[in-house]
């Protein structure tokens, strides 16, 4: 099923999938290239909405143009730069990957490639916390603002939906393979 939202289409798993298998569509991941090297759709190509540069996508005219990311966010907003550079028809799967997978489709999985984005993010925001706390318990109080600096930083981010701590992780080389 796909549906109109405004001039963004939103197209549903089980479309996609037909579509895929009739190969007439260019999917397009808009997630980070750890998450793209972890688990994609196959036949997907990656263009990071971080990185994002309408001049990437290489869309064959014959073939519909679908943007996904993990839930539907990221393409959401990939898809509307596309609309502002004078894109016509372009969807993005409701869901994400998130809802292929739920509806029983295959993707394809490198156990290899690094960790999400988000649980680095875990990763790291958790041990400044830690570390900020018991610094600041055992050491000196100044020590707390490292804990109220991340706590800060992740309202910030529920706020604005945009993670600083995820973008600088993602600019790390390792997370830059593919």
């Amino acid at each position: 099923m796909v549906s109109r939202a405004d001039t963004l289409q939103v197209v549903d798993a089980r479309t996609l999938k037909k579509w895929l298998d009739l190969k007439t569509v260019t999917l397009v991941d808009v997630r980070e290239p750890a998450e793209y090297a972890r688990e994609n759709i196959p036949g997907a190509i990656l263009v990071s909405l971080s990185s994002f540069n309408s001049s990437k996508i290489k869309s064959n005219s014959n073939n519909k143009l679908v943007l996904y990311c993990r839930t539907g966010n990221r393409s959401s907003q990939a898809a509307q730069k596309l609309l502002a550079a004078n894109f016509k028809d372009i969807m993005h799967l409701e869901g994400g990957i998130t809802a292929w997978k739920e509806a029983g489709y295959q993707t394809k999985i490198n156990k290899k490639a690094p960790i999400s984005i988000m649980r680095q993010v875990q990763i790291v925001a958790g041990s400044l916390v830690l570390t900020g706390t018991l610094l600041g318990a055992l050491v000196s109080p100044w020590f707390l603002l490292i804990s109220g600096f991340v706590g800060a930083g992740f309202v910030w981010a529920g706020i604005t939906d945009t993670c600083a701590m995820a973008m600088l992780l993602a600019k790390l080389p390792y997370n830059q393979r593919v």
